[in-house]
């Protein structure tokens, strides 16, 4: 019985290693499909609802950069390695710790969804193999992925999902359980795609549940295969331009 116990202990620690390097693995697939070292020594520039913003990546280090303005002042947020500041009309403004926060949280949340799938390998990224799951007759890896309190930013908490088409890698759904502003869900479906200098970009419907669902993340799937989801907003990206460095 006791060689029994020790052998089905052995079996669980394989099968969970297994599954942690799958995850590991399609991710590694998955980015590599969707632009590889393409995202090394380049600068990707966007317009998104209004505003411009940049992304310059190479070895190691990043400048991100949003650009916008109104009736008087002309903003422009900077987010990089060495943290977040911005300026106004061309000068650095003092602000807030906590706006501080906010900003480069808005900035980093923008390019982190432009250039998905590229963010997933990040040291702070922890991943879970969840199985499979059909969508419109597609069959896709389930991936779960969740974040270390240390280098996962403020929202270290929230919890994504992604689903990767098994025929192409690609990833054409997501959803994330998120817990500021009083939580909830949300279920992106991607479209429009392109690519541009080896890099895909696409955009997304964004759905969230009925008022009247009680779900769960994992459960997210198939409630939108349920019709139970409602179209909340679109995530386009306009102008996208890549330089190479």
């Amino acid at each position: 019985m006791k060689n029994l116990i020790i052998l089905a202990a052995g079996l669980l620690l394989i099968n969970c290693s297994t599954k942690t390097e799958d995850a590991n693995l399609l991710v590694d697939k998955t980015i590599e499909l969707a632009g590889g070292d393409n995202f090394n020594s380049v600068e990707i520039e966007f317009t998104f609802r209004d505003k411009e913003y940049g992304a310059k990546m190479k070895d190691g280090k990043y400048e991100y950069v949003r650009l916008f303005k109104d009736s008087s002042n002309l903003y422009r947020d900077v987010l990089s390695n060495d943290g977040f500041y911005r300026e106004i009309n061309g000068e650095k403004a003092d602000i807030p710790d906590s706006m501080a926060v906010k900003y480069s949280n808005s900035v980093n949340s923008v390019i982190y969804f432009a250039l998905l799938p590229k963010g997933l390998n990040d040291a702070a990224v922890n991943k879970t193999y969840l199985g499979s799951e059909k969508i419109k007759e597609n069959d896709y890896h389930k991936i779960k992925v969740t974040f270390d309190e240390n280098g996962g930013g403020k929202d270290f908490e929230d919890i994504f999902i992604y689903w990767i088409n098994k025929s192409n890698h690609k990833i054409d759904y997501l959803a994330y359980q998120y817990y500021t502003d009083g939580g909830g869900f949300r279920f992106r479906e991607a479209y429009n795609e392109r690519i541009v200098e080896g890099i895909r970009f696409v955009d997304y419907i964004n759905y969230k549940p009925n008022s009247n669902l009680q779900t769960e993340l994992e459960k997210m799937g198939e409630a939108f295969k349920a019709g139970q989801l409602e179209e909340l907003s679109r995530v386009e990206l306009e102008n996208v331009r890549v330089n190479k460095l």
